[in-house]
C-alpha cells in the first residue's frame, strides 16, 4: 500500500456518512490515527535527520505501509553511504545506528528489484556482522572511540538481525546489552556501561533508553518464527518486566519524567508513544496480556495532546543534544509508529 492509498483513508471514512451507525464508529478512530499519521510525516520529512532519525523514521513509514516513502528515504540514506558499508552517515551517530533502518532499506531492494539497494542494504548488514567495533563477547559496541554499550541499541542491530532471519546473532546482542544494562530491582535498564572502565558512564534509568529497548524488543520477538517459540517466550517476559518497571513510574497524566525516578527531571513525551507502539504489537501478537492495552490507549491519549497544529509532537526529548523537551524526528517517527500499531491492533481484534 502506498502513502497515497494509506492517508486517503481519512478521505474515505469521512465520506461514510451515509453508512451504518456502527460503521461510522469504527470509522471515527482510524480516521483520527491517519490523520495523525499525515501530519507526523509531513513534519518529519521537513526535519534534518541523523542516520539513526533517517533509519526509525524509514521503518515508521514501514509499519505504516507507506513504502513510496520507505523507498525514497532509503535512496536518500545510499546518497550518503560510508565505505564500511554504513549508510545515511552524513551526519553520523554511534556505528551501529544506521541499524535502525535496515529493515526498511532491504525492504526497499524487495519493492523496487533496484541492485544498488539491494547491495546497500546487503553492506550494511555485512557491517554490522564483521567490522561494527565489538566487545570480546560480541555484543556490539554503541560508539566508535569508546567501549561503551548503551540501552538505545536495543532498537539498533537486534530488530534489523532478526528480520534477515539471523535470530541467535539477535538474540546474542540481546543478551549482551541485557546483562550489562538490567537494573533486575527496579525492572529498567541504566543508560551506558562502559566495558574498559567496567562501570556506568550514564547510570540514569533514562525514559527514552528504556523505550527504545521496549521497541525493539517488540520487534524482535514479531520476527521470530514459531519454531523460537521457547526464545519468544523468554523475550516476551523480559519486555513485560521492562513494561512493568516503566509504568510504576506513569506520571497522572499518562507520561513519564525524562529519567523515570526523578520526579526533578522534565516530564517527556517519546516514552509513551514508544511504549505504547512496543504494547501494541505485543497485544496483537498475542504476547502480552490484553489488559495492558488500557495502558497504550492512556499513553496514545497523552502523546495526542502534545501534538501542535503543524504536527510536531511537542515535548519529547529535543534534539539535538535530546537534554531537553523539544521535537526530534524520533519523537515523529514514533508517533507514526504508535497510530500504525494501533491500528493493526485494532484490525487484529476485528479479526478475533
Amino acid at each position: 500500500m502506498n502513502r497515497r492509498q494509506f492517508v486517503s483513508g481519512s478521505i474515505l471514512f469521512a465520506a461514510a456518512g451515509s453508512q451504518a451507525n456502527k460503521a461510522q464508529t469504527k470509522a471515527a478512530p482510524a480516521s483520527e490515527a491517519r490523520r495523525r499519521i499525515a501530519k507526523a510525516a509531513a513534519a518529519a520529512l521537513a526535519m534534518q535527520r541523523r542516520d539513526w532519525e533517517q533509519g526509525v523514521l524509514a521503518q515508521a513509514f514501514l509499519e505504516a505501509g507507506d513504502d513510496n516513502q520507505v523507498i525514497l528515504l532509503t535512496k536518500a540514506a545510499i546518497v550518503q553511504r560510508a565505505a564500511d558499508g554504513r549508510l545515511a552517515v552524513v551526519i553520523s551517530g554511534g556505528p551501529t545506528d544506521p541499524a535502525m533502518g535496515g529493515e526498511a532499506y532491504w525492504r526497499a531492494g524487495e519493492l523496487t528489484g533496484d541492485p544498488e539497494i539491494r547491495q546497500a542494504a546487503q553492506g550494511l548488514l555485512d557491517y554490522i556482522l564483521q567490522r561494527a567495533p565489538r566487545a570480546a563477547d560480541g555484543t556490539l559496541y554503541h560508539v566508535f572511540r569508546r567501549p561503551e554499550v548503551w540501552s538505545d541499541g536495543f532498537h539498533c542491530a537486534p530488530p534489523f538481525l532478526a528480520s534477515r532471519g539471523l535470530y541467535d546473532e539477535a538474540l546474542r546482542q540481546i543478551e549482551g546489552y541485557r546483562k550489562r544494562l538490567w537494573n533486575a530491582e527496579k525492572k529498567l535498564l541504566w543508560h551506558v556501561w562502559d566495558d574498559e572502565k567496567q562501570e556506568y558512564t550514564r547510570k540514569n534509568l533514562w525514559g527514552v533508553g528504556n523505550g527504545w529497548a521496549a521497541a525493539g524488543l517488540a520487534r524482535v520477538i514479531r520476527a521470530l518464527p514459531a519454531s523460537r517459540q521457547e526464545d519468544r517466550n523468554r523475550l516476551a517476559a523480559f519486555l513485560k518486566d521492562l513494561i512493568d518497571g516503566c509504568l510504576a513510574y506513569q506520571r497522572p497524566d499518562g507520561l513519564f519524567h525524562d529519567f523515570l525516578d526523578r520526579s526533578d527531571t522534565f516530564v517527556e513525551t517519546n516514552l509513551a508513544q514508544m511504549l505504547a507502539f512496543a504494547i501494541y504489537t505485543s497485544a496483537a501478537g498475542g504476547w502480552l496480556p490484553q489488559s495492558y492495552v488500557a495502558h497504550a490507549d492512556r499513553m496514545r491519549a497523552a502523546a495526542r495532546a502534545k501534538m501542535d497544529r503543524f504536527g510536531y509532537v511537542q515535548g519529547v526529548c529535543g534534539a539535538p543534544n535530546f537534554d531537553h523537551p523539544g521535537t526530534a524526528t524520533e519523537g515523529q517517527a514514533f508517533c507514526i509508529l504508535m497510530e500504525a500499531a494501533g491500528l493493526k491492533y485494532e484490525a487484529a481484534r476485528r479479526r478475533a
